[in-house]
């Protein structure tokens, strides 16, 4: 099964980072957070991976151009003009990089990779730019089990800030970044049947928007739940917080 992956938007919402580089080359741990989210669906047996490119696309073309290089050691012989690759560190991966445009909508890159997975039963679909430790496995049998053309995985939102507990006017102690209200979102993690792409109009379609709607409308669309760990990485302090996790050594994504 492949998976293809959001990796073209703007990021302007992080653009202490994203004025160098597009979103998913950040670096969580001295690793794009694009490669913690491909590791995350190896670990489960997906390896074959579309990305959708657009701003600063040829960053993302350049790190697998160089993979070995960033994952291995090298001796460079500048006299004879060699390379000695050392301890070779190799995915199983099969990697195809798409331009699918600067301003292109969410909808509309995967409308312009849908070449590359209207022949399949089914593929993954996510964004460029959250981690989970979602079951992938379970996620895809659930998918091919009910038979419907989109699943989506609901999430709670992770809560941002401490909430005072209080009775009356007295405070009484703290709940340390509470999650949410109890109402699910969207995730981020789709299992699809080609069936979907029709809905897609062109650039300006937002996935988001009519297609989910419509799937939605006309009883196409199961969620599937997830109670785990779940981060998107919005903001700076999203993007501070997961290097935390990972420094730790427990960050709750990495099962692999």
């Amino acid at each position: 099964m492949k998976a293809v992956i959001l990796a073209g938007g703007l990021g302007t919402r992080i653009s202490e980072e994203t004025h160098l580089r597009p979103k998913p080359m950040i670096e969580i741990g001295g690793k794009p957070i694009l490669w913690h989210i491909m590791k995350i669906y190896s670990a489960h047996g997906v390896n074959d991976f579309v990305i959708c490119c657009g701003y600063k696309g040829y960053v993302i073309k350049e790190y697998f151009a160089n993979y070995f290089l960033h994952m291995s050691d090298v001796t460079f012989d500048m006299q004879d003009n060699k390379m000695e690759v050392h301890q070779q560190k190799a995915e199983p991966w099969r990697v195809t990089l798409i331009d699918t445009g600067e301003n292109t909508l969410t909808g509309g890159r995967l409308k312009r990779v849908s070449e590359y997975v209207k022949d399949d039963d089914a593929f993954c679909f996510t964004y460029g730019d959250g981690v989970c430790d979602l079951d992938i496995s379970a996620l895809i049998k659930f998918h091919k089990g009910h038979g419907k053309s989109a699943t989506v995985t609901a999430v709670q939102p992770p809560g941002r800030y401490g909430a005072l507990e209080k009775t009356g006017i007295a405070v009484t102690g703290f709940s340390e970044k509470p999650r949410g209200d109890g109402g699910l979102i969207n995730g981020g993690f789709f299992v699809l049947s080609p069936k979907v792409l029709p809905l897609i109009d062109g650039d300006l379609t937002s996935w988001e928007g009519t297609p989910l709607i419509r799937l939605a409308k006309t009883g196409e669309l199961m969620a599937f739940e997830h109670q785990g760990f779940w981060q998107p990485m919005d903001t700076l302090r999203d993007k501070n917080q997961l290097e935390t996790l990972w420094e730790s050594g427990q960050a709750p994504w990495k099962k692999w």
